[in-house]
């Protein structure tokens, strides 16, 4: 093994017998001169101004904590949160974030989130304050997006967990559920309010509320109470009022709905099949005449048999095939996603109370014998059916948020039991969240969100190589197929490894260099790549006895992307 500082980082070359120097150095030279001619500058990603935005997101997520010694717990938090890895609790996250002193920096962080008292709202407030202005910058119109999460667990222990429904695996299991509230466009999302929801088994029992640290100024709140005092939350800090979307678990409930409206919020919620309306010739009792000798007039309308309000199916069911037509509201990943729409004006029927008329949105997809959902609305009289499709739909973003939340950064993986520690960690993840978020939308495309350098107009190669039929990625450096003079008649192989490291970031090229003496076919490489935090590339270069071409097999290692990549 010999070890060669170049201007790049060290490369090490595993070099055999059969490698001749002079190949060596034909193999060194055009790399080191590679990197010093297409080394990426600016805002490119192998320099230091992605390491600058952390570093000054994380004096932002610092400061919402309270105490100057929370700030590098913090910040290892939130690097463990974002470097790649199968578990994001604390112990496997100090392994990575601080080898050398795993054990100080666990029961740093681990203190951090189990044990500190600092305030989760704060902490949501300032990522808010940081990620919301770059949304806000894309689209000006929002949704306010209700919907709660479950967290399946084994035992009976962890805070709040009982049997109850789980949205995740859509049925009743023995599980945690989380209600929040996000703030999206059809460019982003990001979460502002985070709540467990403490069954009222658990608000009532005394020995395992105190157990748990459940603070005693909590009590229990149905979802609904919940999600509303979450919006109350936002409209206290000034965020700019949204559409409220929420599913029928939320939308059927008449008295949240009437509260959205108090707050002079208008609203897109689901409701369920059963629901009453008055429509059409289903019409109230009209009210009758003030008495001739006084008293207090009626305020509801009278109920009879011949005056009696429809569910919403049933409006679905009366509505003419024409009144459906087709509509387009997205671009999904492998078609414009579409369905059958109808809506209608209609007055909610609750308790004989007069509503005002809002819309009723329906769904029934092609080939379905019955119709799939259904929606309340107070948008103007006047909008299109079109713009209420892609109001509805605008709840796909929710999911979103809590499929990468877990997937890539562990909302789920919190192995303490105690209420602060449960909040601590989602508050957290939520600000690696915002950071991804920031970045991504700092890019003009959903794609890589840093600049990657390109090989310049200039470069011309010194060798015609036999043609071979290869995809490399665009948004990857074209490596340049003259950098070698390898003879094909001779056995050559060597490993070269590229290092750069700054600031606990670590960007890595490796090229692998192998000369079989058997024929090679046609290879084909394509990558697909999502934002990404870091870009990590492992490329291998095969020649062979009758051609010689590049293979270049990119892995992209999302560091704390939001998904993974195929090649």
């Amino acid at each position: 093994m010999q070890g060669l500082t170049c201007g790049f980082g060290v490369l090490e070359l595993p070099v055999f017998v059969t490698l001749p120097t002079s190949t060596v150095l034909q193999i060194i030279v055009p790399l080191c001169h590679y990197w010093k001619t297409f080394r990426p500058r600016g805002r490119a990603v192998l320099n230091r101004t992605l390491e600058v935005r952390f570093e000054q997101y994380g004096e932002v997520v610092a400061a919402a904590l309270s105490h100057a010694d929370r700030k590098q717990p913090a910040h290892w938090y939130l690097k463990g949160l974002l470097l790649p890895g199968g578990r994001k609790s604390v112990e496997p996250m100090a392994a990575r974030v601080h080898p050398q002193n795993v054990r100080s920096a666990h029961q740093s962080m681990h203190h951090l989130v189990a044990d500190a008292d600092w305030s989760d709202q704060a902490l949501l407030a300032a990522v808010a304050a940081q990620v919301l202005p770059t949304l806000s910058r894309k689209s000006a119109a929002c949704h306010w997006i209700v919907d709660d999460t479950g967290f399946s667990k084994k035992g009976v222990h962890s805070v709040g967990v009982a049997r109850q429904y789980c949205g995740r695996l859509g049925k009743t299991d023995n599980c945690q559920v989380a209600v929040s509230l996000s703030i999206a466009n059809e460019h982003g999302s990001l979460p502002v309010g985070y709540r467990l929801y403490l069954p009222e088994q658990w608000a009532q029992d005394t020995v395992r509320r105190k157990k748990a640290g459940v603070p005693d100024q909590v009590v229990f709140q149905t979802k609904t109470a919940l999600a509303m005092d979450q919006i109350d939350s936002a409209l206290a800090t000034g965020i700019a009022a949204g559409v409220v979307l929420a599913d029928a678990a939320y939308g059927t409930e008449t008295h949240w709905r009437d509260q959205l409206s108090e707050r002079g919020l208008l609203y897109m919620v689901g409701v369920r099949s059963n629901t009453k309306v008055w429509w059409g010739s289903h019409q109230p009792a009209p009210m009758p005449p003030a008495s001739p000798k006084g008293g207090r007039p009626r305020t509801r309308p009278m109920r009879d048999s011949a005056h009696a309000p429809i569910s919403v199916h049933e409006v679905a069911q009366s509505l003419p095939a024409r009144t459906y037509r087709q509509v387009s509201w997205r671009q999904g990943s492998d078609a414009t996603l579409s369905s059958r729409f109808a809506a209608v004006r209609v007055r909610a029927a609750h308790n004989r109370q007069a509503h005002d008329e809002q819309w009723l949105l329906i769904e029934w997809p092609p080939g379905e014998s019955e119709p799939r959902h259904y929606w309340f609305s107070t948008r103007p009289k006047q909008t299109p059916v079109k713009t209420l499709v892609a109001t509805a739909q605008g709840r796909w973003r929710i999911e979103r948020d809590y499929q990468e939340l877990k997937s890539e950064l562990g909302l789920h993986h919190y192995e303490g039991r105690n209420w602060r520690g449960f909040h601590h960690h989602a508050s957290l993840c939520i600000a690696a969240y915002g950071f991804l978020m920031r970045e991504r939308l700092r890019s003009k495309k959903n794609s890589v969100a840093f600049k990657m350098p390109a090989v310049s107009k200039s470069v011309r190669p010194r060798r015609v190589w036999p043609q071979c039929n290869v995809t490399i990625p665009t948004r990857l450096p074209r490596w340049p197929s003259d950098w070698l003079g390898l003879s094909p008649e001779a056995s050559h192989t060597a490993r070269v490894a590229g290092s750069h490291r700054t600031n606990g970031f670590e960007f890595i090229n490796t090229v692998e260099l192998t000369n079989l003496t058997d024929s090679s076919s046609k290879c084909n490489t394509s990558l697909h790549c999502r934002p990404a935090f870091s870009v990590k590339t492992l490329a291998h270069v095969t020649f062979a006895q009758s051609m010689a071409c590049w293979a270049v097999r990119p892995y992209v290692a999302l560091t704390a992307g939001l998904s993974r990549c195929c090649t």
